[in-house]
Order: C-alpha cells, then structure tokens, then sequence
C-alpha cells in the first residue's frame, strides 16, 4: 500500500442497508478503515480476532460490547478485544473510524 492516501481517490464500498466502507491504509499488523453510516443502519453484534479501536468522527451511535450499551457521539471513542462480542446501531448520520490490528484479511477479497 502506498505511504501516502488521498481520501478522494479511494474507493467506497457500498455494504447495503445504509452502510460504506473505504480502506484507508494497512500494514501486516495495522488497519485503517473509514465507515460511513446512515440514521437507523445497523451494525450487527459479531466478533473477530483482531483487536480494535474505534472513533467516533461524526453522528452518534449506541455501542454494544458484552451486552452493555453506551451512546457515544463525535469525539468519542471504544475499544474491543479478540473474540468480544460487540455492534453499533446509528442514531444520526456519522462516520466511525475503524483501526485493527492484524489487518482485516476478509475485508481485502476483492482488492
């Protein structure tokens, strides 16, 4: 991946249901991803291996980890290890950015 990204000239993933997804950089052990969520999109409760930090640039969001749920809004942020059960539901329009560690290997199939 190259060292310098310009955001415009990244592709958008259109998950559906209201839901994008733009990689904006990776290693082997580090990922950047930029989600963009509309009012009422759901991201459902899973888990993975990787650990994760997640901020919340823009809209609010109801976070589920472990069965306990927090509004958090722009400028705030969550965190969830390996395996723990976690999803979020958009409250406003917003964008969350996403940063794991490995990198998501599944969300680069189609690169």
């Amino acid at each position: 991946m190259a060292n310098h990204i310009k955001g415009d000239e990244v592709q958008i993933e259109d998950l559906g249901d209201g839901i994008r997804r733009q990689i904006m950089g990776y290693t082997d052990n580090l990922m950047v991803v930029k989600v963009y969520f509309k009012k009422g999109s759901v991201g459902y409760t899973h888990n993975h291996i990787h650990h994760q930090i997640s901020y919340v640039e823009s809209g609010r969001f109801e976070i589920e980890i472990d069965n306990k749920k927090k509004i958090l809004k722009e400028g705030d942020a969550f965190t969830v290890q390996p395996y723990q059960e976690h999803g979020a539901v958009c409250l406003d329009d917003g964008i969350l950015i996403d940063t794991f560690s490995p990198k998501r290997e599944d969300f680069l199939i189609d690169e």
